[in-house]
This record gives C-alpha cells, structure tokens and sequence, in this order.
C-alpha cells in the first residue's frame, strides 16, 4: 500500500491493543493508511472486528483482526506471535485495551479494581515485553493513557485515575530499557474524546466540555493522527515523555 502523505509506514507491521472500535480502530485505519500491515486484537464484537478489517482492505490495505482478552497475559502474548508470524516481522505496538469503573469509594468493588490494573496496566507491560523482543532499531511503542493521569475533575474516577498515572512511570522506565536499542515509547493522554466509553451526549458530557478551553470532545481521527506522527520516523527523538491531546483539558 503506497501513499503520497508526509507520514510513511510502507513495510511496517503494527499491533494494537483493542483495535475493534472507538480510537483503536481510528488508529488500525489511519496506520493501515500510510501503509503499515495492521494487526488487533479484540474482546467481544466479531462483527465490528471484521468491519474494521473489510474497511482496511477496502483501502487497499492489510489488517488481522485477532480475538485476545487483554487480561489474559498468555493470549496477548500469542496474538502478537501471531501477527509476527502472519505478517513477518513487528515494528509497531499501541496499546490501547482499556476499561473505565467509576464507583464511589466505599462502593469500589475489589474485582473492579483488579481488572482495571490488570487491563489499563498489566497487559501494557505484557504486550510491551514481548513486542519488544521481536523490534530492532525503529521501533515504536505507544501507550494510549489519559489526561486523568492530571486531572480528575469527578468523584468515583481514583482507581482509574492511578491506572492511566502508572502509564506514566512505565514509560518512562521503559524508554531507559529500549533506548539503547533505538526503540521509543511514549505515552499519549487524551482527554475526553467522543466513544462508547464516553459519548460526547453522555451524563459527564457538558461538565467536562464546561472546563475545557476548546469546549468540546475530540475526535477519535484526531487522536489516531497525534498516533501515527509518533509512530514515524520523524519523531525519532521523542521517547519517555507523556504527551497531552485534550482541547485544553489539564490547562
């Protein structure tokens, strides 16, 4: 898949974390279009898996839509062989899986709270440990955090909140381990973007656009372009940092 734009990906292979929706499949599209081998993995909806592959290949492009559950450690790690496997080599890991609880404290259950660390921060560390042992010089990691990370302007929102903040060190940690191998990490902290997780016309919306210089949500196709600049090569010289894409939202 060729192109003429700015941002070339030709004969790189990306996987990314919860691809099938929302700013996953924005990013799956938008890699696939300057001409990256897009590989996913997903949870739930075959359906929307499959349309996002149809609309890749649709462009003329290459896409493996594969089923994982991200809080299982074994089957992140063989989706990734997998999309190793199917398409020769991997160059380019975001890893977008995430859920969201939202719970007064004394209401917080235990099991809701394991399975945000183990979706929002485990299978980051998982998938970026075996990504990494496939990459050679050039190779790109992307963590998808939240401006939560800085600012959380809502009640019940603690343990997501320290989730997407644990991003924040890990990146950092990580970009001393990869660094000498010339592979970037970094991590980028939407702030609230229009997706079934939180609608632009949901019960948070008009609070959260109020205190927002820019006084709207943004766009998964926004957040997918912030994506592919980094995952280039001309942002070779950005790694460790945690980077904010929010209207204004931590201003």
């Amino acid at each position: 898949m060729t192109n003429n734009q700015t941002i070339v990906l030709d004969n790189k292979v990306a996987f990314i974390q919860g691809g099938s929706r929302g700013i996953g499949a924005a990013i799956a599209k938008r890699l696939a279009r300057h001409g990256a081998a897009v590989a996913f993995s997903y949870v739930s909806s075959d359906e929307r898996a499959a349309q996002v592959v149809k609309d890749i290949e649709a462009a003329g492009g290459h896409a493996l839509a594969i089923k994982a559950d991200s809080a299982d450690a074994a089957a992140i790690k063989a989706a990734i062989d997998k999309t190793v496997a199917t398409f020769g080599r991997l160059d380019i890991l975001v890893n977008n899986a995430g859920v969201l609880a939202i719970a007064p404290l004394a209401d917080f259950s235990l099991e809701d709270f394991d399975r945000t660390l183990a979706i929002n921060v485990r299978s980051v560390f998982v998938a970026s440990q075996e990504a990494a042992r496939y990459m050679t010089e050039g190779g790109r990691i992307i963590n998808i955090g939240s401006t939560n990370a800085d600012r959380v302007p809502f009640a019940g929102g603690g343990p997501y909140a320290m989730s997407k903040s644990a991003l924040v060190g890990l990146t950092k940690g990580l970009a001393r381990d990869l660094g000498p191998r010339g592979i970037t990490i970094n991590n980028v902290q939407p702030g609230p973007v229009d997706t079934d997780m939180n609608p632009a016309n949901g019960d948070f919306a008009e609070s959260l656009k109020a205190i927002m210089p820019l006084g709207r949500y943004g766009k998964d196709e926004e957040i997918a372009g912030f994506v592919a600049y980094l995952v280039s090569p001309e942002a070779g010289y950005i790694t460790g940092a945690s980077l904010s894409i929010d209207g204004g939202f931590s201003a």
